[in-house]
């Protein structure tokens, strides 16, 4: 019985962690769309930010205000919120995207 009722916790906080990190891509990806990457981009580093970022630190980014025009005018953006950790992340995550989507050169207009 104790162990079966350890595999149901277990299965419950899995399920659970999926969503929260679901969540967590889905407000992210939101937040860099809005920031004005395009939505195939937004969704790509969504993806990856959200497996390497704390909450916390994705709330950093959620919180960047003002227009951008450019994924160039998002990545000084980025760098003002001062966390090496998200900034690193955030620019291997668009690199990465731009790479694997053949769009570097409209990403940088």
């Amino acid at each position: 019985m104790r162990k079966g009722l350890m595999v149901g916790v277990l299965g419950v906080a899995l399920a659970l962690g999926g969503c929260v990190q679901g969540i967590a891509r889905s407000r992210v990806q939101a937040a860099l769309t809005n920031a004005g990457l395009p939505q195939p981009m937004a969704e790509c580093m969504a993806t990856r930010m959200v497996d390497h970022l704390t909450i916390k630190q994705l709330r950093k980014l959620e919180a960047l205000q003002g227009p951008k025009r450019s994924a160039m005018d998002y990545a000084l953006a980025v760098q003002r919120v001062g966390d090496p950790e998200v900034i690193e992340v955030t620019m291997t995550a668009a690199g990465a995207c731009a790479s694997h989507m053949g769009a570097l050169g409209g990403l940088l207009r």
